[in-house]
């Protein structure tokens, strides 16, 4: 590996799960605002929904979400509370239709089964269901029972999205997620025995102890369950934002050149599996609804990585949340108690948020294009954003100009990024990102 590649490698720069990314958000958005967005969403438009869960009976300590450790349950009752009402506080403001939800956590699978019906019960009375909505459910394999697996039925799943993270002991060990593969083949087949369409399985390169055999056992072990999809995600080791992975010794983790041997032959193993590879870091079965969407150019990224869901409206719910719509981003507040303080007094619980220029736009949709299809058109920009958009054309041309690599050319109309700099998409991106470096936010390594 050549001084220049490790460098790019070992380059901190977001995960483009949106744009302008989560840390460029400031406190200067009021939640009179948010809601005059909310209010302003056309009768009968489809939207997205997103559940927190912001709690776990354990921590993994790889993890970087928003979410605590709790022993006792009364704390997740009383947060439940809170998320009931805010509920009913927003469905009574907008007008859309569900087209999907999606739980996530923290473990959403650690509520009690009635109350995991009951918060399904108050979505569907808040908002108006699409008859074949997506529901999606992230799962730790350590909560299951038989009542949780009805339960899961009740609400009318969907999709099972599974961690695995890796299958090593010494590796689960390390990061505190100890998870068999027998226990987790038995929720996959439960799943499924619930009439689950499609399971996805998320499974981690770089993490601590982790080598080229490690990481091969554990993805030969991921593919005999037969996932539907396969999510393979790089570990972002970031403990001045997550203070939990200090538990972590970094003397465990790999290096760049590691990490990067680990995710091709991951991503080999996984495609010579049968599964087309989707985006950057997602797999799936041809005939999956992603496979699909990235081969007809419909291929979307948002908070939960890559998705075919099309709408252009996602409202967070519970803390840390964030909204997407027209007019920007709203994020509620990361801290529980504020967020069910704020509810109680019958506001919502935005933060912090942005609201788009045009710029964030057109810079917006270069970088989700970038992610999604690895090019974009110039043709295709200037339809879509109009003549304001031919800077950003210029701009473009500059960037593959000075690339003595050719990792980013332009062929045609097109400006496309080699195959051969897929890995580094998130690098090639961030050339587009005009507010990369503008704070003092941190991200994680490339690769």
């Amino acid at each position: 590996m050549s001084p220049k590649t490790a460098a790019t490698l070992s380059r901190a720069v977001p995960r483009y799960t949106s744009y302008p990314t989560a840390p460029h958000f400031h406190a200067g958005l009021p939640a009179a605002t948010f809601r005059g967005w909310l209010a302003e969403l056309a009768d009968g438009e489809e939207i997205s929904l997103y559940v927190h869960i912001p709690y776990c009976d354990r921590l993994c300590w790889f993890c970087a979400c928003h979410t605590k450790q709790t022993r006792r349950y009364e704390p997740v009752d009383a947060y439940l509370r809170s998320l009931r009402d805010e509920i009913a506080m927003v469905g009574a403001i907008t007008a859309g239709k569900v087209r999907a939800v999606h739980f996530g956590g923290g473990s959403p699978t650690m509520l009690r089964p009635d109350d995991l019906i009951a918060l399904d019960r108050a979505l569907r009375k808040a908002f108006a269901y699409l008859p074949d909505t997506e529901i999606s459910v992230e799962i730790d394999p350590n909560d299951m029972d038989e009542a949780r697996f009805d339960a899961l039925a009740a609400i009318g799943m969907t999709r099972a999205s599974l961690g695995v993270q890796d299958f090593d002991p010494k590796v689960q060990r390390a990061i505190n997620r100890e998870q068999s593969f027998e226990q987790t083949a038995a929720v996959v087949e439960a799943v499924r025995s619930c009439g689950v369409r499609s399971v996805n399985l998320d499974l981690l390169y770089g993490l601590p102890h982790q080598t080229r055999d490690s990481v091969a056992s554990t993805v030969k072990c991921a593919l005999a369950l037969e996932p539907d999809r396969i999510a393979l995600f790089g570990y972002a080791h970031v403990p001045w934002f997550k203070k939990h992975q200090m538990m972590i010794d970094e003397a465990w983790l790999p290096g760049a050149g590691d990490r990067f041997a680990q995710s091709r032959l991951a991503s080999d193993l996984i495609e010579r599996s049968g599964y087309q590879e989707v985006g950057l870091d997602h797999f799936a079965r041809p005939g999956d609804t992603l496979a699909v969407a990235a081969r007809n150019g419909r291929l979307r990224r948002n908070f939960q990585g890559y998705t075919d869901d099309r709408c252009a409206t996602l409202i967070g719910l519970g803390p840390s949340s964030i909204s997407r719509l027209h007019q920007g981003y709203a994020q509620n507040t990361t801290v529980t108690g504020d967020y069910e303080r704020k509810i109680a007094g019958g506001e919502l619980a935005v933060a912090r948020g942005m609201q788009f220029t045009d710029d964030d736009r057109i810079r917006g949709w270069v970088i989700e294009r970038l992610m999604c299809d690895f090019a974009f058109s110039s043709q295709e920009l200037v339809r879509r954003f109009g003549e304001s958009a031919q800077a950003l054309v210029a701009e473009a041309e500059c960037h593959a100009a000075s690339d003595p690599d050719r990792l980013f050319e332009r062929r045609g109309d097109l400006f496309v990024v080699a195959d051969e700099g897929r890995p580094l998409v998130r690098t090639i991106a961030a050339k587009f990102d005009r507010y990369l470096g503008a704070n003092q936010a941190r991200h994680s390594v490339a690769v």
